[in-house]
């Protein structure tokens, strides 16, 4: 396993939940990384996209209320989430993307993300 996320669990509406993307000393967060999530029923969808540099462009459902960052020191990412709403209920995902061209190398098992009204 290259890729493992934690911090998933369950909040009420307008929680907070910060998440994290560990990489294995066999693969590498410097490059580019993208979070994204899946609803049961719904198709995957991107979250968040983290460049090599650290820039960030987000999906317009959470700009204003994620924040993805990484830390290269630590081989890790992070998936910051405030303001929480039912319709982020989702497993999150990280996944790495070596030339920055939107392939995707290697993906985590996912972490449970759950929003309660």
């Amino acid at each position: 396993v290259q890729l493992v996320e934690s911090g998933g669990g369950s909040v009420e509406t307008g929680g907070s939940l910060r998440l994290a993307c560990v990489a294995s000393q066999y693969e590498s967060i410097r490059v580019c990384v993208s979070w994204f999530r899946q609803a049961p029923g719904k198709e995957r969808e991107a979250v968040a996209h983290i460049m090599i540099w650290g820039d960030t462009v987000y999906a317009e459902s959470v700009k204003g209320r994620f924040n993805a960052s990484k830390d290269d020191s630590k081989n890790t990412a992070y998936l910051q989430m405030d303001t929480l709403k039912p319709e982020d209920t989702a497993m999150y995902y990280c996944a790495t993307d070596r030339l920055c061209r939107g392939m995707y190398d290697s993906w985590g098992q996912g972490t449970q993300v759950t929003v309660s009204s």
